[in-house]
């Protein structure tokens, strides 16, 4: 990278060293330092090891089981880890080594994020109740490659979506400009259309990739009836078995995700009957208005309409006269119903003994809905899914803050959680020498989020380390929590710029629940949530 005033930074390898240029007169000259083992990896090391030089299977199980919290690591488990690391740092005298060295410890402690990583592999919850007691995934308008407005459609995000674990993908569906055919875009924008079925594909063969718990399909159905039957055909073809519909109409209650695994459910509005003619035109018709005005209060709520999404539109069949006729094969196919109800927010809430169905509402019309039917919210949640959009206004695709929607129903305990931020490695081989600056090696710090309930959320800061590029914080904070199932622990490395904004170095967010104790490997993410192939940060979890 050259600076503006022409100054080069130049690396060299060769003496283990940086080189940066300075003012075409001279060289500054950095060595690189190798990340060393802070002092809790060398105590737990020798604690653990018996003679304080190599650590057996037998002891790096015990490790693994006392101070990780790992009770089921097996010593077969263990001996396979062992054995693993051992491979692949030692390939000549691998056949001669009984145990590993502190520093082949330490470097799976810091890198090896599969076995090691902040977060609990396995699936530990009960899985075996309705879908609606559980919080699901979800994405909106998964389709688009960009901003709301202008950007490409595609079947690319959805794989990426559903690849990271995304259980909820929406499509948008609409008549091409023959209206004998069926696109996927973000209607009355820019956006350039994609076909269902290249969709619908892309769905197929991602769906289980990262978890085998189901993949719901929200539709938002723009079609004729001739369109919906079409698509009904392409849902049948492309999925097959995979997919799950109910032998009746509807549904006293939701299955399980256990008794869902490896398939596919959709949920949209069953296709009307008829429309009357006076209701109906030839072209599109908004629905009613929503009350996402900043300026409504609870009693404008009156007469409101449910699942209104900005693209919410009816579109009439030119074919059928006066009405719409019905596709049966499509309308038997939808699993999750959305529910149309007319009246006000407290009659939409309303739960029936005999159905379950989805209800949707803006970010706006939640906050709303809180503070004036909280615990009709509560209750309708019990047994319905209840689905919160983005507000029109979020043209760049950014998201909500979910907690709002999250606390109401949940259950209530407290305790501490403590943690240590030891150091970060992996940079220097992801990036350019002078990314973060032209002058010298990075100043990096990292901030720490809680967010949760309002009485959970704080933030903390570690030091600046200068000239770093494996830097070494070893600091460690504590965060009281009074609702940890609704907590979130963000983690954003920045590096300090004195003359312009920090930059970028990494970010991750980490749900309280699922965090495992002990010294973690935390590999961080861009700023478009793909994993950075080395940066890591190694943290310390314990809960008090």
């Amino acid at each position: 990278m050259q600076s503006q005033n022409g100054d080069v930074a130049e690396n060299s390898s060769n003496d283990g060293s940086y080189h940066y240029r300075m003012f075409n007169f001279f060289n500054r000259k950095f060595k690189i330092r190798e990340p060393e083992p802070p002092l809790d990896v060398k105590m737990a090391f020798m604690h653990f090891s018996q003679d304080g030089l190599h650590m057996k299977p037998s002891e790096f199980r015990r490790f693994m089981v006392e101070h990780q919290g790992e009770t089921g690591c097996t010593l077969s488990r263990a001996e396979e880890i062992v054995n693993n690391i051992i491979s692949s740092r030692h390939h000549i005298t691998r056949f001669t080594r009984n145990g590993l060295n502190l520093d082949d410890f330490f470097h799976f402690l810091l890198f090896d994020d599969d076995i090691n990583g902040p977060i609990k592999l396995e699936v530990h919850n009960d899985m075996t109740a309705p879908l609606s007691n559980y919080f699901i995934y979800t994405g909106h308008n998964s389709y688009l490659t960009g901003n709301q407005l202008s950007s490409d459609c595609s079947e690319v995000p959805i794989a990426k979506a559903l690849q990271r674990g995304v259980r909820v993908i929406e499509l948008d569906i609409w008549p091409n400009s023959t209206r004998e055919d069926i696109n996927v875009l973000h209607g009355r924008t820019l956006t350039t259309p994609v076909s269902l079925i290249n969709c619908l594909k892309s769905i197929r063969d991602n769906a289980f990739v990262s978890s085998p718990y189901p993949v719901i399909i929200t539709l938002e159905d723009h079609l004729t009836p001739d369109l919906q039957a079409k698509a009904a055909e392409m849902i049948t073809q492309i999925f097959g078995k995979m997919l799950y519909f109910p032998e009746s109409n509807k549904l006293a209650e939701f299955p399980s995700p256990e008794s869902l695994k490896q398939r596919i459910i959709i949920s949209t509005k069953p296709p009307k009957e008829y429309l009357e003619k006076d209701h109906v035109s030839a072209s599109t018709k908004l629905r009613d208005a929503s009350f996402d005005d900043a300026s409504t209060n609870s009693s404008d709520l009156e007469g409101y309409d449910s699942d209104q999404d900005l693209d919410d539109f009816e579109i009439s069949d030119p074919k059928s006269g006066s009405g719409l006729r019905v596709a049966p094969e499509y309308k038997h196919l939808i699993t999750i119903h959305a529910g149309k109800p007319k009246g006000t927010l407290k009659d939409g809430l309303k739960v029936a003994a005999d159905k379950v169905r989805r209800l949707s509402l803006s970010e706006q019309e939640l906050e709303k809905a809180a503070l004036s039917h909280g615990t009709d919210v509560v209750r309708f949640t019990q047994k319905n899914i209840l689905r919160i959009y983005p507000k029109g206004t979020r043209v760049n695709s950014s998201n909500y803050k979910p907690l709002i929607g999250w606390m109401h129903g949940a259950q209530m305990i407290a305790f501490n959680m403590q943690v240590r931020v030891y150091m970060g490695d992996g940079w220097r081989l992801d990036f350019s020498h002078t990314h973060f600056d032209s002058y010298s090696p990075p100043d990096f710090y990292t901030k720490l989020y809680l967010v949760g309930v309002p009485n959970d959320d704080s933030k903390k800061k570690t030091k600046v380390i200068l000239d770093n590029w494996c830097p070494v914080w070893n600091e460690e904070f504590t965060f009281p929590l009074t609702v940890p199932e609704l907590a979130l622990l963000r983690i954003e490395v920045r590096e300090h710029d004195i003359s312009d904004a920090d930059d970028f170095g990494g970010q991750t967010c980490l749900p309280v629940p699922e965090l495992r104790r002990g010294i973690r490997s935390v590999p961080l993410h861009n700023k478009k949530g793909e994993k950075l192939k080395s940066v890591r940060l190694l943290m310390g979890f314990e809960f008090l």
